[in-house]
């Protein structure tokens, strides 16, 4: 209950100062995920932390280590089409789960980035999801 209404908290100052002060959560950026509920259709945001990688967004489907997934992340895997917002950016993007040798390479840094997802891992009996969010690619218009 708490942790939703920070969530709520966090997406409304960040969209009102664009990212600044609230962009980053100590040395790790912040950014917007907006899913679509797989059961109402509604829109959800959720602030995530990221780290790129290329043109993708690695974000890890944490739940602070809980062994239920996330919501966000089981939206996404009913449908994979999504928005996030960074600054003032609105990016259309496609979320896949980082398959094996990708998850390995990202999860030290991401590691690195917010050490408490060590701490996340060893409370969960799952593997915690690594999810890369990658810009959409625009259908082609027909001639």
């Amino acid at each position: 209950m708490i942790r939703a209404l920070f969530a709520r908290f966090h997406t409304a100052v960040y969209r009102l100062l664009r990212g600044r002060i609230v962009g980053s959560w100590g040395k790790a950026p912040v950014l917007l995920l907006t899913t679509r509920g797989r059961r109402t259709g509604r829109s959800r945001t959720t602030p995530v932390l990221y780290l790129e990688d290329g043109d993708a967004y690695a974000v890890v489907a944490t739940n602070d280590g809980a062994d239920a997934q996330p919501a966000w992340y089981l939206n996404l895997v009913a449908n994979p089409e999504a928005e996030i917002e960074l600054g003032a950016d609105r990016i259309a993007v496609t979320a896949e789960t980082a398959a094996a040798h990708e998850r390995a390479r990202l999860w030290l840094a991401l590691r690195d980035l917010y050490p408490n997802y060590a701490r996340d891992q060893s409370r969960a009996t799952r593997e915690l999801p690594v999810v890369l969010l990658k810009p959409a690619v625009a259908a082609p218009l027909d001639p």
